[in-house]
């Protein structure tokens, strides 16, 4: 099973689902483009957070230096991005394989995030409660649905909003995998503690 991790927008709890959906299945984790933090990126946090031993975490396609949008830091670096280059590992394990941003984040002048999501990915959404956050999950849900990409189940992070939830859940039929709450902190206790509780709602993918 290849899952696709995608959110509602930047900062909104990508990297700790990735995290919590890598130790649930102990499966191996990939991010194909990184931009900015590269001595502590997404695959370096990923790795503190699991503790399994079976989990291969798979390098970058891209790595770019600067913290911004995948087309203008790989602008700076003075590389262009080839979807083509960008060649999914090989392994007999699930993957767990995170975007970056949004669904239209732009990787060069004709590519997008979107663009990324091969036939055989399954999509979870994350999405995050702020003012405005039912408009962006629904506009990427059918983002999504317009590609005729199905989504298999979505992901609420931060505080509860049942109000929020209910109608985004209503609205769409898609799968509700799970909730990870506005913890204080995530630690590999923390990460395990949730993958416990979502594995079964996983597997049923």
């Amino acid at each position: 099973m290849k899952l696709f991790i995608t959110g509602i927008g930047t900062d909104v709890g990508k990297t700790i689902a990735s995290s919590i959906i890598t130790e649930s299945l102990q499966a191996d984790y990939w991010k194909p483009i990184q931009a900015g933090d590269l001595d502590n990126s997404d695959s370096h946090k990923i790795q503190r957070y699991i503790s399994n031993d079976k989990t291969v975490i798979h390098p970058n396609s891209y790595k770019l230096n600067t913290p911004a949008s995948p087309h203008l830091a790989a602008e700076i670096d003075n590389i262009a991005i080839d979807l083509a280059k960008i060649i999914v590992p090989e392994t007999e394990n699930h993957l767990v394989i995170e975007g970056a941003g949004g669904l239209f984040v732009p990787l060069n002048n004709h590519d997008t995030i979107i663009d990324l999501i091969q036939p055989d990915y399954k999509v979870i959404v994350v999405s995050r409660h702020y003012l405005g956050s039912i408009n962006h999950t629904l506009l990427t849900i059918e983002a999504l649905q317009n590609r005729e990409i199905k989504v298999a189940g979505i992901i609420f992070s931060g505080e509860e909003n049942k109000a929020t939830e209910s109608i985004i859940l209503s609205k769409t039929g898609i799968k509700f995998i799970g909730r990870i709450e506005q913890e204080p902190y995530f630690d590999q206790n923390v990460i395990k503690d949730y993958a416990d509780q979502f594995r079964e709602n996983l597997l049923s993918l």
